[in-house]
Order: C-alpha cells, then sequence, then structure tokens
C-alpha cells in the first residue's frame, strides 16, 4: 500500500509537470513574432555567435568567412587542416577553402580601384571561395571586356556573370512617406535619447529634403537631418510633428498586423530574413554575401548585404529583420517579385553607429502605451556623442497615426493552453498538500508513537 501510494504520487507530479511543458508550448506557439509567408518557412534562428568569434580569432590569413549551412549549423572556411581541427573543437563545421579572406579581399579592392562601371556589382561568396562581378543588361559589350579583364588581373578566382533587369535603387516603402516629388518608406524609428528619428535610405533625398504624410502634403512629417550616399545608402529624418511618432514602433507584414522589432544585429550568410515594403508587402529569402559593392548609376554604395529577397520600386528604405532584429534598410537591385532578383541592404548597425542614434524597443513604448515623445524642441542633428550602443535597444518603422503594437496572437490556441497550465499548477498545489500532511503524520509518530492509532 505504502509503495503503491508513493508511485501515484509521483505520477501525479509527473503529469503535472507534463501539463505545465504542454500549455507553455500551446502558449507559446500561440504567440509568434514572425509569421510565415505563403510557401515560406520560419526565419532561421539566430545563428551561432561561435563561428564569428573563431574568425575573428584565427585571423583573415588562415579563414576566408563563415556562413550558416541547410543543417542550420555554422560553417567555418579555412585556409589549411590544423585550423580546420581547431574550428571543430570550437563546435563548428569547417571546410578547407583555397583561398583566404586577405585573397578575396585583395580582390575586391582590385576592382573598387578600377575606373566605375554603372550597372555592375560584386559580391564575396564564402562558400564557393569566389568573388562573382555582375554586370546588368545596360552594360555594353566594350565595358564588359573591360570588366573582364580587370576580373582576370584580381585573381582566377574572381568569375565574371551576366544578370537581367538594371540595378536601380529602388526608391519609394513599409509605411511610404512623400517628400513631393517622390515616395520613400520608413525603415525603423531610432532616437539620440532627446529627439525622435526615422530611418531611411540615403538615395531617398538631400539633408533638408521635407517629407509628409500623403501627397497632396497634409502635414509635415519631417526633415531630413543627415545623409550618407553615395559610398553609404542611409539617411535620418526628423520628426517634427511629434503626434506623428506614437512610440509603438513596429514593423507593418500586412493584413493589419505589426511585429514588434526586439533589437538590432549583423545578418550571417545563408540566414533566412524578412523584408517588408508598400509596393510588394512581405517578402522572405536568404542572405547571399555581406560587404556587396553596387555600382549605380547615381554612384557606387558598398558594404551592403546581398539578399534572394525580391523587392520593387516603391519599397525603398523599407525595413529588413528577423527574428525581431533589425538588419537592413532597403538600397536597391535588379529584378521583380514575378521573376526574383538580387536585393542590397544597407546594415542597420552600421548607420546607427555613424549617426549616433539607437533603435527605439517597441516592447517597452507597448507596455507603457505612452508615445516617447522628445524631451527637447526638435533643433540640431544628433550627435555620436554619448549615444547608446544600438545593441542595447530595439525598434521598427513609426507610423503616422494611432496604433497598438501586438504579437501576433492566436487566441483559440491560446485559451487551451492557459487551461491546461492552471489545472497542472492545481495538481502540484495537491500534491504538495499531500506531501505536508505526510510529513506532519510522520513528526507525530516520531512524537507520539505510544498513541499512535
Amino acid at each position: 500500500m505504502k509503495h503503491g501510494r508513493r508511485t501515484l504520487r509521483r505520477a501525479i507530479r509527473l503529469a503535472a509537470v507534463g501539463g505545465l511543458l504542454c500549455g507553455g508550448l500551446m502558449v507559446t506557439n500561440a504567440v509568434a513574432g514572425e509569421p510565415v509567408p505563403p510557401g515560406g518557412r520560419p526565419a532561421a534562428a539566430p545563428p551561432d555567435a561561435v563561428a564569428e568569434q573563431l574568425v575573428a580569432r584565427l585571423g583573415t590569413s588562415r579563414t576566408a568567412g563563415s556562413w550558416i549551412g541547410a543543417d542550420g549549423r555554422p560553417v567555418v572556411a579555412v585556409t589549411d587542416d590544423a585550423t580546420a581541427d581547431e574550428v571543430r573543437r570550437a563546435g563548428a563545421r569547417a571546410e578547407v577553402k583555397r583561398h583566404s579572406m586577405e585573397d578575396l579581399r585583395s580582390a575586391t579592392e582590385t576592382l573598387e580601384r578600377a575606373p566605375r562601371v554603372p550597372g555592375t556589382a560584386w559580391t564575396v561568396d564564402y562558400a564557393t571561395n569566389q568573388v562573382t562581378v555582375y554586370a546588368d543588361r545596360t552594360v555594353s559589350a566594350g565595358d564588359w571586356s573591360r570588366m573582364s579583364g580587370v576580373a582576370q588581373r584580381a585573381g582566377d578566382f574572381v568569375h565574371m556573370r551576366r544578370t537581367g533587369g538594371v540595378f536601380t535603387t529602388r526608391i519609394n516603402g513599409a509605411v511610404p512617406i512623400f517628400n513631393g516629388t517622390g515616395r520613400c518608406s520608413v525603415g525603423f524609428n531610432v532616437t539620440d535619447g532627446r529627439d525622435n528619428f526615422l530611418l531611411t535610405a540615403g538615395h531617398c533625398g538631400p539633408v533638408g529634403t521635407p517629407w509628409f504624410r500623403g501627397t497632396q502634403g497634409g502635414g509635415q512629417l519631417g526633415t531630413t537631418v543627415a545623409r550618407s550616399f553615395p559610398g553609404k545608402d542611409f539617411s535620418l529624418v526628423r520628426y517634427d510633428d511629434r503626434g506623428a511618432f506614437d512610440g509603438t514602433n513596429a514593423v507593418d507584414i500586412g493584413e493589419g498586423r505589426s511585429v514588434p522589432v526586439i533589437g538590432a544585429a549583423d545578418p550571417v550568410v545563408g540566414q533566412e530574413v524578412f523584408r517588408s515594403g508598400s509596393t510588394t508587402g512581405l517578402r522572405s529569402g536568404r542572405v547571399t554575401a555581406l560587404d556587396a559593392t553596387v555600382n549605380y548609376r547615381e554612384g557606387t554604395v558598398t558594404g551592403l548585404i546581398a539578399t534572394t529577397v525580391c523587392a520593387e520600386p516603391g519599397d525603398s528604405g523599407g525595413p529588413l529583420l528577423a527574428e525581431g532584429l533589425a538588419l537592413g534598410v532597403t538600397s536597391g537591385g535588379n529584378g521583380d517579385c514575378t521573376e526574383g532578383g538580387m536585393t542590397f541592404f544597407q546594415p542597420v548597425t552600421s548607420a546607427l553607429t555613424s549617426l549616433g542614434v539607437r533603435i527605439i524597443d517597441g516592447r517597452i513604448a507597448a507596455d507603457r502605451n505612452t508615445a516617447a515623445a522628445p524631451s527637447a524642441p526638435p533643433s540640431a542633428p544628433p550627435s555620436p556623442a554619448g549615444a547608446v550602443p544600438p545593441a542595447q535597444a530595439a525598434g521598427a518603422q513609426g507610423g503616422t497615426g494611432r496604433r497598438s503594437v501586438t504579437a501576433i496572437v492566436q487566441a483559440h490556441q491560446l485559451v487551451p493552453g492557459l487551461g491546461i497550465i492552471g489545472v497542472s499548477l492545481l495538481a502540484l498545489l495537491a500534491v504538495g498538500r499531500l506531501l505536508s500532511d505526510r510529513a506532519d503524520r510522520d513528526h507525530l509518530r516520531a512524537h507520539y508513537s505510544q498513541h499512535w492509532g
């Protein structure tokens, strides 16, 4: 009997704990951060930092980049077997390649020194250990021949490739803003601790550009106060209308839904990412290269993120994100969302550092349900001095009207999970009471054994 009661109590405890775990999983699944686009898969989990740390520690002469493999594991390219063994001991996969990162960077520097040819771009492919030079349909036969000669001099691992479409800045985007002659998109809301700003693409307009809510004006939203283009592709628009920024800070993903942004980060090759824009909505793809260079007709932009995410005119300046992390703002590309193509993004982290601002944490604003209003009247552009590092906060594109930030919650899935958790907690409390009663009885038995019935 005594053994049977112990077994029963143990079974009740295990069942209660199992119920808690089950209910917790149901609640977790009911509250989603980012949706799965039709026919797509969820965004990849944040890549393991082990690979990046290994590349930094081993140096550019022994490594040639890192990426996330198809199985989700980090892969590090190395130049010899001894380094490969060191990488494997650290918990990452290693692939031995012929050319080091020093070789790859030397090749891109040779390409950068050559006369600029609009309509060309180049990326470093870590997995294939080569540099690829792309030329769109506007590049003439003569320019193609000259670029091919430069590629040959740069190294036998530099390859030329014709691509469809035209490399253009994707002017116009997720929540549209207008400057009287064109349209761009809000990328992410940022702050310098005093004023609030929106981050968008630099090619959208020079310093002093006024931005409005609609094509017919309707009240000035803000003014561009800082900009980098060409070279980089980002700009900072200060909110002149304090009521335009409500502090909710989420990326619109269509159908009245939005995703709070919980931080800022650098992407990794192979990572699945999402982009949102007013022309083509929510789209997904993968990062194919970092530190890419594009020769737009307006000028050369370097240090870009290359992806397979499609984009079209009207998506420029819009946000690139994964797992709630701000990664970039849309710069340009070729192709469209029917036939596909390449799209390039300005990394968010480098833009934040240059501008001396940080991304606003949408979760804080949502919890307070108040606008993060500036503490002083709009004035000069922010100064990098005293800026909070971007990794300390998060943010999202701002709306032009009051709306709430919500996670994507499926209520019909949430209620059963909470019910299971409640029942499981009651079961655990009951088992605790039984154990307490048993302890009291044992205590009495020890002290009053002669009277125990």
